[in-house]
């Protein structure tokens, strides 16, 4: 079995933002050189996510809209007794997982119609990074 691992780095412009990095984790596939197996995308933040989900940017405000409604902005989380004002983004990233695996299958992602690997930032506007991991043959 051969594996490949990489690392994405951002630093969004906004507190909240959602990334289409689907033709990144492609590009690390294509120089894997694995055809069979599977790609791991995580998010190695505690307020950042990674999802699978269609590219049209009124699911992804519907998205943010119902994030918000699940887990606002407040400022009386006890999380924020630590100093921190992001206990919302913890929720969130909570709501959303960190992680997928997508399966390879002659040489491309294996997605159904639409799919899409997205990188959901809840408290950004700072360093953050998402490894990316190919495994197969």
């Amino acid at each position: 079995m051969k594996t490949r691992t990489e690392y994405l780095l951002f630093n969004t412009k906004k507190h909240r933002e959602y990334i289409n990095i689907t033709g990144e984790v492609e590009g690390i596939l294509e120089k894997s050189g694995i055809t069979e197996g599977m790609i791991l995308v995580s998010a190695m933040h505690i307020t950042a996510s990674v999802y699978v989900n269609d590219a049209e940017s009124g699911l992804i405000q519907d998205i943010d809209d119902w994030l918000e409604k699940l887990a606002p902005f407040k400022t009386n989380y006890r999380h924020h007794r630590t100093g921190e004002t992001n206990g919302d983004a913890h929720l969130k990233s909570l709501l959303m997982h960190h992680e997928v695996i997508v399966p390879v299958t002659g040489g491309k992602l294996d997605f159904g119609p639409w799919q899409q690997i997205y990188y959901a930032e809840f408290d950004g506007q700072r360093k953050k990074r998402v490894v990316v991991k190919v495994m197969g043959e």
